[in-house]
């Protein structure tokens, strides 16, 4: 499968994903109300699914390079877990609480949490490719902890859980721009491809190659946290992608990450839409959120890579 034919496939998936709803297009002969549809929730949607499935596959494969590890992303890293600990105390320090104010702090704790984990994963001897992703899994359990435990007190573990739940189908015109923020992230990101290819080396062989390893991490885990910061904040949580499909394109094209790059971001995409077609479809008319389909999907995946990496 090339790029050319992940691009059909996205188009198509984009396509099918305008017309599903419960409300009919008529592409032939759209009337007013059609129109608005399409402008205010069908659009939106799409370009949220894309732009969100893109930057948490791209955030994986940089996870993945500074920490020379492939069961690592945002998911495993603490990274996700810490941005959704940022929207709550963003929500108690201000009551209403703006969606800039909920990115700032989301951002921060993000990033927190990611040099957090960082610095745990230097610390400890045994690299075990298996081991090192549990840790951060544990690492983000406690935050979560640490989360639950203020939104109990506070009295908004009902409010959080609605908010951080993965689901675009409360994107509309209006409420999902700010996630156009992640774009240029990306595009930054495509820029030091060579730098995060030279990263996953590891700290000596990078810096003998004449490579400022410490900088280039430091700009990949800006980077992460910024993206999963947004895309926690616009749609809620998205669990796995940055994860498998990094793995996915790996074992097909290898680890060339300056060709692997593009198709990551088409695949990622692409595995989204899918999914949020088949949450729109399995219970139609209702749908069934966006987490939780990716969540089974997902998890069948991983646990193929498990074994496949055992044997």
């Amino acid at each position: 499968m090339t790029k050319k034919s992940l691009l059909i496939i996205t188009f198509i998936l984009s396509v099918v994903s305008i017309f599903i709803g419960v409300s009919d297009i008529n592409i032939i002969n759209m009337g007013t109300e059609e129109i608005e549809v399409l402008m205010i929730s069908r659009l939106p949607r799409l370009i949220s699914i894309l732009v969100a499935g893109v930057g948490m596959s791209i955030s994986g494969v940089i996870m993945q390079q500074i920490s020379n590890n492939k069961f690592i992303s945002p998911t495993t890293a603490a990274t996700v877990d810490s941005a959704k600990l940022g929207v709550l105390f963003s929500i108690i320090i201000f009551s209403s609480a703006n969606i800039f104010q909920k990115m700032i702090l989301s951002f921060i704790f993000s990033v927190v949490g990611t040099f957090m984990f960082m610095t745990i994963l230097k610390k400890i001897k045994i690299k075990n490719v298996i081991f090192i992703p549990l840790v951060g899994i544990m690492l983000g359990n406690v935050i979560g902890s640490i989360t639950d435990f203020f939104a109990y007190k506070y009295n908004l573990r009902q409010s959080m859980g609605a908010f951080l739940q993965g689901n675009f189908s409360t994107v509309l015109k209006g409420n999902y721009e700010i996630l156009y923020l992640s774009i240029p992230l990306m595009i930054i990101a495509f820029s030091y491809v060579h730098k995060f290819t030279l990263a996953g080396m590891g700290e000596e062989m990078s810096v003998s190659l004449g490579l400022n390893y410490k900088r280039v991490t430091n700009i990949g885990v800006i980077i992460v946290a910024l993206i999963s910061s947004l895309v926690v904040i616009t749609v809620g949580s998205i669990p796995f992608v940055g994860l498998i499909i990094p793995n996915i394109v790996s074992i097909w094209k290898g680890d060339n990450l300056k060709t692997n790059m593009p198709i990551v971001a088409l695949l990622g995409g692409s595995f989204v839409l899918a999914c949020d077609i088949i949450s729109r479809l399995i219970i139609a008319p209702y749908e069934v959120p966006i987490d939780l389909t990716v969540g089974v999907i997902g998890a069948v995946i991983f646990l193929y890579l498990i074994f496949r990496r055992n044997k």
